[in-house]
């Protein structure tokens, strides 16, 4: 899937092979075996040409892992558990990508309705007016 991904457009066995033999020696049978068994499990769509097909992704590489993440997931017995876990196992940059991947999903709206405390709400952590002083 890497080289399918990385062709970003249909490619043919040939080329998939080519490009794999710039780093080790392989089989065109097992190139196109492998195109095939990828083409029978859905994850690439293929089209004649001529005696060859064309494959092509039918995800990106994105959706494709966000599909794993969320198989992963869902199959745990305590999902807030798993995700607690799997952000302590995050980079500095993977949690700031993470932040900027919610604030997209939520909107600019969802996004200061959550942050900004509701009309009449006290901001947590603040000291409530008056506040002894």
């Amino acid at each position: 899937m890497t080289r399918v991904w990385k062709w970003n457009r249909p490619v043919t066995v040939r080329e998939v092979l080519e490009d794999l033999q710039q780093e080790r020696s392989i089989a065109y049978t097992t190139v196109m075996t492998v195109l095939d068994n990828l083409h029978q499990k859905g994850w690439v769509r293929r089209e004649a040409e001529g005696r060859a097909y064309r494959y092509e992704a039918v995800s990106t590489r994105a959706a494709y892992a966000a599909a794993l993440m969320n198989d992963a997931w869902s199959q745990s017995d305590n999902p807030a558990a798993a995700l607690v876990a799997f952000f302590g196992m995050m980079s500095e940059e993977q949690r700031h990508a993470l932040r900027d991947a919610v604030r997209i999903v939520q909107g600019p709206e969802e996004t200061a309705e959550t942050s900004a405390p509701a009309d009449g709400e006290e901001n947590p952590g603040s000291a409530p007016d008056g506040g002894g002083r």
